[in-house]
């Protein structure tokens, strides 16, 4: 049984359970993202119980006050969370309380006077463009069995010609590749077409042509060695052991790869909406980061080469 279904009725039990369906089929929250909300206001309710002196109802919610939520928050800094887990635990209480105010259940203020936790910038690491291009050329060096060497190969070229997640580079089927372009299914279930270069296209070509098992047009492209769909973990190995014998840094990650797409794209010339359009941004805000990583790297390249750097 989970935090809110013990410390909540009924009522506001069913409540919970029509806002996570909401977010899931409504407003297609990812997964992992439902889950950690779900996890979020649970602890919340619980929290509420223990300091009301019984479930949470309807009633205990319309008495809410800023206070309420502040000890909560405090209490959960006491345990080491970080802001950028505090800021996620306001958004679903947030989200929440706004689905409650949108069906007409309950209005409150308490939310409104709590400020969300600021949290730490940090600029993604990016590769140089020799690194990646090394790190492609590297792969297929690392392994014996040419059509495994193949599939990491295509994998790793679709993180950085294409900017994929490496999610959504391992959940491709072969229904997704068209002539130019690819059909990538990103978070939240949302669809974005991406233009398949022609190195791209090559490597998973070539792995197509040496893969020992019949690949569907509807199942997942990549496999694993025993014909189930590839694991995140064994792209996240073949990395490691590139980052060793390449000498690269602890963040050259599939991530990475990603990252590196954009600030080189960026670095070349591309316009910010264009490029949020490929990596599957919802908000323009998650790309503008990219300008500071192009920055950051000008200044580098400027204090090395300028003779009074």
């Amino acid at each position: 049984m989970t935090d809110s279904a013990l410390a909540t009725d009924d009522f506001i039990r069913t409540r919970i359970s029509d806002w996570l369906r909401d977010l899931g089929s409504v407003r297609r929250l990812a997964p992992k993202t439902l889950e950690a909300y779900g996890r979020d206001l649970g602890q919340f309710m619980s929290f509420l119980a223990d300091h009301m002196g019984g479930s949470v109802t309807l009633d205990s919610l319309k008495q809410l006050r800023g206070a309420d939520i502040r000890a909560f928050m405090a209490q959960r800094r006491t345990e080491s969370l970080g802001s950028r887990s505090l800021a996620r635990i306001l958004s679903a209480l947030k989200s929440f309380f706004g689905f409650l105010e949108r069906e007409g259940t309950l209005t409150t203020e308490a939310l409104n006077v709590i400020r969300t936790p600021k949290i730490p910038r940090s600029l993604p690491k990016a590769l140089t463009v020799i690194e990646a291009k090394q790190t492609i050329v590297a792969t297929d060096e690392m392994e014996g069995r040419p059509w495994v060497a193949a599939r990491d190969m295509a994998v790793i070229s679709l993180c950085y010609g294409a900017g994929l997640r490496i999610a959504e580079a391992l959940s491709l089927t072969k229904a997704d590749l068209e002539a130019e372009t690819l059909r990538v299914t990103g978070k939240g279930g949302k669809v974005r077409m991406v233009p398949l270069i022609a190195p791209v296209r090559q490597s998973i070509e070539t792995y197509l042509g040496l893969a020992p098992f019949k690949l569907w047009p509807e199942e997942p492209l990549f496999r694993g060695v025993r014909g189930g769909v590839l694991s995140p973990r064994l792209i996240q190995k073949r990395m490691e052991q590139l980052r060793s014998a390449l000498g690269l840094p602890p963040s050259a990650t599939p991530h990475a790869l990603r990252h590196s797409f954009a600030t080189h794209l960026l670095g070349k010339g591309g316009d910010l909406r264009s490029i949020q359009e490929l990596l599957g941004h919802a908000s323009l805000s998650s790309t503008q980061i990219y300008t500071a990583v192009d920055t950051e790297r000008l200044l580098e390249s400027y204090a090395k080469a300028h003779p009074r750097g």
